[in-house]
C-alpha cells in the first residue's frame, strides 16, 4: 500500500471547488523516475483515483488544487504563500522538538479519522463517463460558462 497526501480543508473552503491534480511519485528512494501528473479533476474524483492507485502499489500520490493564476503577480503571490507556509511548518517542527517527540504532537482526532478512513477502504474509482462529466464542469468553471 502506498501513501496519499492531500490538504485537510474545512468543509466551506473555496479551494474545494477548484480543479485538482494528482502527482504520482516513488514512495521511497529505491525507485527513481519522474513524477506523473494527472488531471485536472474534481476533488472527489482525484481522491478516488489516487486511492485506487496507491491501494495496490507502493507509490505516493499528492492530491492538490490547481490554482488557475491569471497574472504574474498572482503567481508570485502563490509562490510567496507556499514559501511562508513551508517556513511555518519548519518552525512548528522545531518548536515540537523543544517539547518532545514530534509524534507526540499529533492530534488524537486526526489519528481516529485516519483509522476510520482505513477501515472504510478506498473510494471506488470513478468511471470514464463520471470523469468526462467532471472535465466538462471544470471547463465550464474555468471559462466562466
Amino acid at each position: 500500500m502506498g501513501a496519499l497526501v492531500t490538504l485537510d480543508l474545512p468543509a466551506d473552503s473555496p479551494m474545494l471547488e477548484l480543479p485538482w491534480i494528482i502527482t504520482f511519485a516513488p514512495l521511497g528512494d529505491a525507485d527513481e523516475w519522474e513524477p506523473v501528473v494527472c488531471g485536472p479533476y474534481e476533488r472527489p474524483h482525484a481522491l478516488a483515483l489516487a486511492e485506487a492507485v496507491v491501494a495496490e502499489e507502493q507509490l505516493m500520490a499528492v492530491v492538490e488544487p490547481l490554482v488557475p493564476a491569471v497574472s504574474v503577480e498572482q503567481i508570485r503571490g502563490e509562490i510567496a504563500a507556499a514559501q511562508l507556509a513551508a517556513q511555518d511548518e519548519v518552525a512548528r517542527v522545531d518548536q515540537a522538538d523543544l517539547y518532545g517527540d514530534y509524534e507526540d504532537t499529533i492530534d488524537e482526532e486526526e489519528l481516529e479519522a485516519a483509522e476510520h478512513d482505513r477501515a472504510a477502504g478506498p473510494l471506488p474509482a470513478p468511471d470514464v463517463a463520471e470523469l468526462r462529466a467532471g472535465f466538462a464542469r471544470i471547463a465550464a468553471q474555468l471559462t466562466g460558462g
